[in-house]
């Protein structure tokens, strides 16, 4: 018996007739009445007694029927499974992204998409740039989220927005400093640098570079969450995402962004012979608009 045989004997075993089990198909009553005999004849005896108007499972019928049961429940659920990955709305999201992201803009999205998709199931971790495409072709994720694809890294990316730098300081370290904070003023004041961070860390630089600026390097950190740490400790200023600025603003600690700007992509990295799948895709959806509106 093939898949089709067992949805037909099962209908019409439920139903009770081949008239029922085909409006319960959808089908045709001839359909189902070849198909059912079909059946009996590959297995070389009747499943159902013929008469007054309804058809009755034999002995055999009823033995059949305990196994074709659970056969045809895994084929509804798979049917149902298939349904909601083409809507969209269940399964297991795995996505890894940078520290600095996943202090608030990854848990917001979360946050947003259960709201409308509260069968999706999250399995989140942070990495730091370096192992990103490692992650994805190790199949440990599905999604990178970082601030710009390693070069020459065989993998495909979507654009999710924009961030900038910003000057995170405690308020007696820079107090009355304008709504944009030009470099040159952090001139003199204990600095903890991140030129080691990666990506953003080297565009921060290549600006300080251009701009002939020397800073007191008291504290070099690897991470934004060490740097914001240090800040609020009381050690220095630094220059971080705005999304660390947004995680670590408080009583103590502020926030001003640069100029002139120093801005930088957020983008989604999967593997290329794994683009991401509709569940997948409207997540990125919510991601994008919450690092728009962030």
């Amino acid at each position: 018996m093939n898949l089709r045989h067992i949805e037909i004997f099962h209908a019409v075993y439920v139903n009770g007739s081949v008239s029922a089990a085909a409006r319960a198909l959808h089908i045709s009553q001839p359909s189902v009445s070849k198909t059912l005999r079909h059946a009996e004849s590959l297995l070389g005896f009747p499943l159902f007694e013929r008469g007054k108007g309804r058809l009755v499972p034999t002995q055999d019928a009823h033995t059949l029927f305990e196994e074709v049961r659970e056969i045809q429940g895994r084929v509804q659920a798979l049917r149902q499974a298939g349904r909601n990955l083409k809507r969209g709305t269940q399964g297991r999201l795995r996505i890894s992204a940078l520290p600095s992201i996943a202090l608030g803009a990854l848990p917001a999205a979360v946050a947003r998409f259960l709201r409308t998709h509260p069968a999706a199931t999250f399995d989140l971790q942070t990495v730091h740039h370096d192992d990103l495409v490692s992650k994805l072709y190790e199949r440990e994720t599905d999604i990178a989220l970082a601030y710009a694809v390693p070069d020459a890294a065989p993998v495909g990316h979507r654009w999710m927005g924009e961030a900038e730098l910003m000057v995170l300081h405690r308020g007696d370290d820079l107090p009355e400093q304008p709504a944009r904070v030009p470099l040159e003023m952090l001139r003199g004041h204990p600095f903890i640098s991140l030129a080691q961070s990666g990506p953003t860390g080297t565009l921060f630089s290549r600006e300080a570079e251009r701009l002939g600026i020397q800073f007191d390097e008291v504290v070099h950190a690897r991470t934004f969450y060490i740097a914001s740490a240090l800040v609020r400790a009381g050690v220095g200023v630094s220059v971080v995402d705005s999304f660390t600025a947004a995680a670590a603003l408080g009583p103590e600690l502020h926030a001003r962004p640069l100029s002139p700007p120093i801005v930088f992509d957020v983008k989604a990295m999967f593997l290329e012979s794994r683009p991401p799948s509709v569940l997948e895709t409207n997540f990125l959806k919510v991601f994008a608009h919450v690092i728009a509106a962030s």
